[in-house]
């Protein structure tokens, strides 16, 4: 088979036509697309939850360590005693 002209014109046109989209042809309810946005969200939170709480937690540690942490530890624990 020579790759003619009329021929690549022809399988550019059917590549055309298997690409093109296709009708599905069904009804996605209220209940279907809230449930839908309500999943979306509900991946961004936990998404963004785990970048605060990997960017919290060490922030946190630097400032106990900043305002002197193993006083106010000591504190804790001698009113706790008494």
């Amino acid at each position: 088979m020579q790759l003619t002209t009329p021929t690549l014109c022809r399988l550019g046109a059917f590549a055309l036509l298997i690409a093109g989209p296709t009708p599905a042809l069904a009804y996605m309810g209220p209940g279907l697309g809230l449930g839908a946005i309500g999943s979306a969200l509900g991946i961004v939170g936990a998404v963004l939850l785990a970048i605060v709480s990997v960017v919290w937690y060490p922030f946190k540690r630097m400032l106990r360590r900043m305002r002197g942490g193993s006083a106010a530890v000591n504190n804790r624990q001698s009113t706790s005693q008494s």
